[in-house]
């Protein structure tokens, strides 16, 4: 777990609070002028507004009216506001109402749709096993009453709220809730629920409100939603909508929440030169601490400088290309191969990076049902540095704990395809990572981020500051350290596009040989860290000695040694989606 550190008296450095919802950060210029699409591309709707999904066509609202906010309630603290869409274009029909904690106005978006007018079924984007003669969205039977506030006052249903659920026909589903401050029905008019097969299932996501956990007496837990299917493959398009219990029981098929996309074609993913556009345009600049003593280099610098293969069985390494057209491509991590460095003096020189080779490694994917485009841009450091242990006031060197050859990092940009606008920034910090909104994001320049680096280990982060890895109330943790310098790499002007899988033989995105290396990227390393641990923890009073030892226990492989890292094709998220 990471987490932001707090002010403390004993002179570190705290990370400065995430603008809000009362201080919001100055928001990115204004979006570029994209490239056209060429009429021969299977490309054409990307930042066009609205994304045919097959049967369905959506477009994104992002005006909202308030509809209802707990503050109307008697509670003391807390609370809850839902919000409708507005200025839905004509022919278009909500599909559910929005949820924020209360005081913050809606960040998000949710969509609205209607059934698709020019998808051509004969173009092959979307195959049906039959011809489907119901329409794809439907007017609700009728509505369920599923919560309503329990408020008491003088003007009767004045101050309450009231959610309601529709009740689809047969073959269809609701894809979100709406939201009354009387006790009066929607009308019928208001939503639209979508047949079954053209929908997914969801998820509940982050917790946006939990009435009984702040003892209001109102049984109510509400979170945001997103699609169970992520990544590359998935379908699943989230519709903005939120999922809630009022029972203490909740069932992930009360609301689907989520459509699906059944264009395979994947037309409002945006082209190579619109992908270059967008990373000229929101490439981020990471910041590498000023003591930072391993920096990146490019893959083949690392090569030229003496990395060598190594085989199971021999005892020599064998010199690698330039672009690593001799290494072993494709198959597994077998355990038969690695890579290391050259056992001389020249070895600290190779450790050390080189700044001016390094390039970003960009991996652009579809997202969320190919609503949103991923940049997944990978940074390559020939060494990760040791770590430190922070016991409250107290700092440990850690030795060689934490050190290991080829350290393989990376932060994701998710943009929106409707609108061709940055959404937010993913952090990767070590075994999980955080999405971070780009209201929240620190610019340095025009729409680009910052991005900054953890002195040693390369965890990237939002803001300059200590964050402690695995830490609690104690400020016990492993340190990350991040903090503005001359040390940087402008990813929108420094980077190589490897892979853009969904482009096919349009994308011209050549994959460089190493790319396919999926051995590991430096040798297996022990280095009886746990002992080590375990005398300094025996060395703490017992109080925090037991305190201490539950967090470390939570920390990542690499501290006590690990097999070697892998290359970015072997991580979950090359195809998944990104933890957090």
């Amino acid at each position: 777990m990471l987490r932001k550190e707090e002010d403390r008296d004993d002179g570190t450095r705290a990370l400065p609070p995430l603008p809000g919802g009362s201080s919001p950060a100055s928001p990115p210029s204004a979006v570029p002028a994209y490239p056209v699409t060429p009429r021969s591309s299977p490309r054409g709707s990307f930042s066009v507004g609205r994304i045919n999904l097959g049967e369905i066509e959506v477009h994104e609202i992002i005006e909202f009216e308030l509809v209802w906010d707990s503050s109307s309630s008697t509670e003391r603290e807390g609370g809850v506001s839902f919000y409708r869409p507005v200025r839905i274009p004509a022919g278009f029909f909500c599909l559910g109402h929005c949820c924020e904690p209360k005081g913050r106005p809606p960040r998000g978006s949710v969509l609205v749709a209607r059934e698709s007018t020019s998808f051509e079924v004969t173009s092959g984007s979307y195959d049906r096993e039959c011809e489907q003669k119901s329409p794809a969205l439907r007017k609700p039977l009728d509505f369920t009453l599923v919560w309503s506030s329990e408020v008491e006052t003088e003007g009767g249903d004045e101050g309450r709220g009231y959610i309601w659920l529709p009740e689809a026909p047969d073959g269809y589903t609701p894809l979100g809730y709406l939201v009354t401050k009387t006790s009066a029905k929607p009308g019928l008019e208001e939503v639209r629920v979508a047949r079954l097969d053209l929908t997914d299932a969801c998820e509940k996501y982050r917790l946006l409100f939990d009435a009984e956990s702040k003892s209001h007496g109102l049984a109510l837990t509400v979170w945001s939603s997103r699609p169970l299917h992520r990544g590359i493959h998935g379908k699943g398009v989230p519709v903005g909508t939120f999922l809630c219990d009022h029972d203490g029981k909740f069932r992930e098929g009360r609301c689907h929440s989520c459509l699906k996309n059944m264009d395979v074609s994947m037309h409002a993913m945006p082209t190579l030169d619109q992908v270059h556009s967008l990373i000229n345009h929101y490439g981020p600049t990471i910041f590498f601490h000023p003591d930072e003593e391993f920096l990146p280099s490019s893959v083949p610098w690392f090569f030229k400088a003496g990395a060598l293969l190594f085989k199971q069985g021999q005892h020599s390494g064998e010199h690698i290309d330039a672009n690593g057209s001799n290494l072993p491509l494709g198959g597994c991590n077998d355990g038969e191969y690695w890579i290391d460095l050259p056992r001389y003096h020249k070895t600290t020189n190779i450790k050390r990076g080189n700044l001016d080779s390094a390039v970003l490694y960009v991996h652009v994917k579809p997202a969320l049902g190919g609503t949103s485009t991923d940049v997944a841009m990978w940074v390559f450091f020939p060494f990760n540095g040791p770590a430190t242990l922070k016991l409250g006031i107290v700092d440990i060197g850690l030795g060689k704990i934490g050190q290991h050859v080829g350290d393989w990092e990376h932060f994701t940009l998710r943009i929106s395809n409707f609108t061709g606008e940055l959404q937010s920034i993913y952090f990767s910090q070590h075994s999980g990572g955080q999405w971070v909104d780009t209201r929240d994001l620190e610019f340095v320049n025009a729409n680009k981020a910052a991005v900054y680096s953890s002195k040693g280990g390369h965890a990237s982060f939002p803001r300059p500051g200590t964050y402690l890895q695995g830490s609690n109330n104690l400020g016990i943790g492993i340190r990350n350290d991040a903090a503005h310098s001359d040390l940087k790499l402008d990813s929108s002007m420094r980077y190589e596009i490897v892979a853009a899988e969904y482009l096919g033989e349009e994308g011209n995105a050549i994959e460089p040989p190493w790319l396919n290396y999926m051995r590991t990227w430096g040798p297996a390393v022990v280095y009886g860290s746990r002992n080590r641990l375990d005398r300094i923890m025996n060395a703490l009073p017992r109080g925090i000695g037991g305190r201490a030892r539950a967090v470390l226990g939570k920390l990542p492989a690499e501290l006590s040694g690990e097999e070697g890292p892998t290359g970015p094709k072997e991580k979950n998220n090359w195809e998944g989606d990104e933890r957090g």
